[in-house]
């Protein structure tokens, strides 16, 4: 146990303070952890969820907006992906919110690297506090690999219906594009002085937790834990948990009408039960927020 603890702070440190997510997603997908749960064919959905290149400014380059920059080599797979993504009410909503936001660009790019994965990083505020800027890295085959069910529990459900071919790969697809839009709107929803000192304090936090016998119960850890409101892991497991919430958002629309609808909801219920017992209220709060779903056993 105490093992597992250490590489899961070890990976949540990296995970959200890495200084180069282009290098950060090179660096995983050349040298995968073994301590992690998700497998390596699978999508470590947001290795990069909150890599950043931690900045202020006070001057703008240009205006809000959404950017697309991708190799030509990925474009027609990529449209694909957006295309699913977009066919649902929830997915044009937030595609045209960042394509009309005032202050905040978005930039959307498929890495070579990182083959089944995405990440999003690269934040940059203004001296108000605002997010100014942050990047989605989309993996060049992000319509395969499944993530573990453990942190991903609605990603890990669309497994059986691909397979039983009763769902696309571009669904999975687009469904890892919404949980890398739902860590963007998590960061912009976070004050850039927590932000930072999350950055600063991590580090700090790691290093004695990896020199005090993996005790997270010192008084010193105890007390970074309080400033940061939550140790390492606890903070990216709410942001991951944000993304899939998010996930489960496009799902929503995206699967309504179909006949398998409930099964694969209480699939996912019965994931955040065993595995996700404190987060469980946001993902049934988006149950209930839809007849059709809330008909279903998640009540």
């Amino acid at each position: 146990m105490k093992l597992r603890l250490a590489v899961l702070i070890t990976i949540a440190a990296l995970n959200l303070f890495c200084c180069d997510a282009v290098s950060f997603l090179r660096t995983r997908a050349a040298n995968p952890d073994p301590g992690v749960s998700t497998p390596t064919n699978g999508c470590r959905a947001t290795i990069a969820s909150t890599t950043n290149h931690v900045g202020s400014t006070s001057a703008r380059s240009g205006a809000g907006g959404l950017k697309e920059v991708n190799d030509p080599r990925f474009k027609k797979r990529y449209e694909s992906w957006k295309k699913e993504f977009v066919s649902t009410e929830i997915g044009r909503a937030q595609w045209e919110l960042y394509s009309r936001h005032p202050h905040l660009t978005l930039t959307i790019t498929v890495a070579e690297n990182n083959k089944n994965g995405a990440g999003t990083g690269l934040y940059k505020w203004n001296d108000a506090g605002e997010l100014l800027e942050a990047t989605i890295f989309l993996g060049r085959r992000i319509d395969e690999g499944y993530p573990s069910s453990i942190y991903y529990p609605v990603m890990n459900a669309l497994e059986p219906y691909e397979s039983a071919q009763l769902l696309s790969r571009n669904v999975l697809a687009a469904t890892k594009i919404a949980h890398e839009f739902g860590h963007v709107m998590k960061i912009a929803d976070t004050p850039a002085s927590l932000y930072r000192l999350q950055v600063k304090l991590v580090p700090i936090y790691n290093k004695i937790f990896l020199s005090n016998g993996h005790n997270v119960n010192d008084p010193q850890l105890v007390e970074l834990a309080q400033q940061m409101g939550g140790n390492p892991v606890e903070i990216w497991e709410d942001r991951e948990y944000w993304g899939e919430a998010n996930a489960m958002l496009y799902l929503r629309d995206r699967v309504a009408k179909e006949d398998f609808h409930c099964k694969l909801f209480n699939r996912i219920k019965r994931t955040v039960e065993q595995y996700a017992k404190p987060y469980e209220e946001r993902f049934s709060e988006i149950a209930k927020s839809q007849g059709i779903i809330y008909s279903c056993s998640w009540k």
